[in-house]
């Protein structure tokens, strides 16, 4: 089954052409089907490349999904057209009344600043808070990671001494619903100046660490009601993803190491992908038991 998105919608052609199955709202309401309501919060400043990553995994799913995509309405990001956030995206005010069955609320290049300091911290904590009360379940990734373990659990986030940078070994730590059919060591991306306080996380009895890194740390971890799913790293990122923000920290000057584990070549051009089937488990999974079996039909 597909996920319902516009058909204008750039991720629209790009997943069609990888025979992902996507459906415009004009075909979707012709079908008698409850679809999966999923709420995307998008926080990167390269909007239109994370849509597209994140539709694709929420795509490889048996079930009919609708996605609304959001913005923040108190900070407005400089690297998207106002006319593409306009066309596709709405504001949280706009839906704050309704039910979503499941949610993503993504990293943000934030993560050196306190938390209090993001300029939209005030309306996310709103947003974290509508979550718990409105959502059935909610995927909080690397930044967003953070900020709910912060919000939610009082953990701080801790600086680290290098950017942790490149496709780590993850290894599964429980049998969990999340990580059905996942190998014992499996891949993630990481993208990082910051960590969580694991030893916070570990003795806190609200949540559970399903995978960890003996490099990258906590991996995924969840909260003991099921409702906060915490990817530290980055699974939705594609192919190439890495090789350009290293390329851009590059432009800026900026201290950079290469990418660990990732460039296949010395040249630094070819990316042998490692995570791309543990990243389509963890959403796949995530929809089904997380979301789906859960969620009454009429929320």
């Amino acid at each position: 089954m597909p996920i319902i998105i516009p058909k204008a919608l750039p991720a629209y052609d790009i997943l069609t052409k990888e025979n992902i199955f996507v459906m415009n709202a004009e075909r979707a309401v012709a079908q008698d089907i409850r679809p999966i309501e999923i709420a995307v919060l998008n926080l990167m400043p390269t909007k239109i490349d994370t849509e597209t990553q994140l539709l694709r995994l929420i795509g490889n799913t048996p079930l009919q999904v609708n996605v609304t995509l959001l913005k923040t309405g108190s900070y407005k990001g400089r690297n998207t057209s106002e006319e593409h956030l306009e066309k596709f995206y709405k504001n949280f005010s706009s839906v704050k009344h309704r039910h979503f069955d499941g949610m993503v609320i993504t990293g943000a290049p934030v993560e050196t600043l306190a938390f209090e300091d993001v300029l939209y911290w005030n309306e996310l904590k709103e947003i974290m808070d509508f979550a718990d009360k409105m959502v059935t379940s909610t995927i909080y990734i690397c930044w967003g990671a953070q900020a709910a373990l912060y919000y939610h659990y009082g953990i701080q986030k801790v600086a680290l001494a290098s950017k942790m940078f490149g496709i780590f070994p993850v290894k599964k730590l429980v049998c969990d619903p999340l990580l059905k059919g996942m190998d014992d060591v499996f891949y993630i991306p990481h993208s990082r100046h910051t960590a969580v306080d694991e030893k916070a996380v570990y003795d806190c009895n609200a949540l559970k660490v399903l995978a960890a890194s003996e490099r990258a740390g906590i991996s995924i971890a969840k909260s003991a009601d099921d409702k906060k799913i915490f990817l530290t790293g980055h699974s939705e990122y594609d192919r190439f993803t890495l090789k350009k923000e290293y390329e851009r920290d590059l432009s800026k000057g900026l201290k950079i190491s290469l990418p660990y584990n990732y460039f296949s070549d010395k040249a630094c051009q070819n990316v042998k992908m490692k995570w791309l089937s543990a990243a389509n488990l963890i959403f796949y999974n995530w929809i089904n038991y997380y979301v789906y079996q859960v969620t009454p039909y009429n929320f």
